[in-house]
């Protein structure tokens, strides 16, 4: 059994030379927004879920994203809102959210 059941990390990226980035769409906010839902939703710790910060995930062009494992399912968010229900329908109920699923050729 794995020490966690989800991990969620979000990207937050920030590129000095223009290029697209996580960060230049609120990632830090979705981050923060994420963690404290979970927190309070009795989520967080072990056997729970774990909300990390990541580097480039390499899926620029959907950003912002976040990846939850183990499914390896890879999301992109607009707002709170869309935090939200992620953590409610996947985190917290097993389903994934489809609305917010990033299309499997989106890349850098």
């Amino acid at each position: 059994m794995s020490y966690y059941k989800h991990h969620v990390f979000f990207c937050l990226n920030q590129r000095d030379n223009g290029e697209a980035s996580c960060m230049q769409h609120a990632a830090q906010e979705g981050f923060a927004h994420c963690k404290a839902q979970v927190k309070a939703a009795g989520l967080a710790g072990p056997g729970g879920v774990r909300v990390n910060k990541a580097g480039c995930l390499d899926r620029c062009a959907g950003g912002p994203v976040a990846v939850v494992y183990p499914e390896g399912v890879w999301y992109t968010y607009v707002d709170e809102h869309d935090i939200d229900e992620i953590v409610e329908s996947h985190l917290k109920n097993g389903q994934p959210v489809e609305r917010l699923l990033l299309p499997p050729n989106v890349g850098r």
